[in-house]
């Protein structure tokens, strides 16, 4: 079987990497690869596969027709030329916020609405993390009850703002520990040790831009503009492993033990769910995986 010939753009962050560890833990056909990043990160070496791969600086004529260009280089790049390159016979499957809304550009989740893919004409995007994790849970719901309303808090890790964002946390947290001065440049607030209700700016309403994303992406992968939703997101101190509480408004009563069965034979997930035991879902848990604590 041949493969697929792969560009990944933003290689050597934090995602990028990711990109690379779950194709190869997939055993991904590859038969072509190019990893490309900004100017400073060229020349940095990956593992892929068990060969080294140098990164090259991102220029367009990287690109050939057929490829699958894998984004995750921030929105103004793939606002600036994922057109283009669509254009130009490649398919794009963009990590940014820069397209999720576009109505010509769906919005996909594989385990959710994988169909939707379909109607590409040439870019794809994938949702906004804390939205991947909640529309996952709930997408198994939604064979047995359609869904009137939902209230969620998001805890997010710092991982989530990127490796800078990650390494302040670790500085900070030892700055604290050993009574020294603290630095805060990647957050508004020190998030060692803190949590911070605020992810991005505030928008309308003074909701943030993370808790409209949560809001708009859920609607658009749904199909359902008239969900009521209420979103809070909140960034706290752990490294790795997003955690949500959602409370549910269904068009129809349903037990926990139903719930709990259904959602057990949803792609994706894993079910915890020994309170007595003290079992439950742990962030420190969690990378790689979903997992859900369900109650009434």
């Amino acid at each position: 079987m041949p493969g697929e010939s792969l560009v990944i753009v933003g290689a050597t962050g934090l995602v990028g990497r990711t990109f690379l560890k779950v194709l190869d833990e997939r055993n991904f056909p590859v038969e072509r690869i190019k990893l490309l990043a900004s100017s400073k990160s060229a020349g940095t070496e990956i593992d892929f596969k068990g060969d080294k791969i140098s990164v090259a600086e991102f220029n367009i004529n990287q690109f050939q027709r057929g490829d699958i260009a894998l984004f995750s280089a921030g929105a103004q790049l793939s606002k600036e030329v994922a057109q283009t390159l669509a254009s130009n016979g490649v398919t794009v499957i963009d990590n940014s916020s820069a397209w999720r809304m576009d109505s010509s550009v769906p919005l996909v989740v594989p385990e959710v609405n994988p169909l939707d893919a379909n109607w590409n004409k040439g870019i794809i995007a994938n949702p906004n993390c804390s939205t991947i994790q909640l529309v996952v849970a709930l997408n198994p719901l939604r064979s047995i009850a359609s869904i009137n309303q939902l209230i969620v808090a998001s805890y997010q890790a710092t991982s989530g703002a990127g490796a800078s964002a990650l390494e302040e946390m670790k500085q900070q947290s030892e700055d604290v520990t050993h009574g020294r001065d603290i630095s805060i440049d990647e957050f508004p607030h020190q998030i060692a040790f803190n949590v911070i209700p605020q992810i991005d700016v505030f928008e309308d309403l003074d909701f943030t831009k993370e808790e409209w994303k949560l809001v708009n992406e859920t609607r658009k992968i749904f199909d359902d503009q008239n969900m009521l939703i209420s979103a809070t997101c909140v960034r706290v101190p752990v490294a790795y492993g997003h955690s949500e509480a959602i409370h549910i408004n269904l068009d129809k009563p349903i037990s926990v033990q139903e719930a709990k069965h259904v959602m057990s034979a949803g792609q994706g997930l894993t079910v915890i769910d020994n309170p007595n035991n003290m079992e439950y879902p742990l962030a420190i848990n969690a990378e790689g995986k979903m997992m859900y604590l369900l109650g009434e």
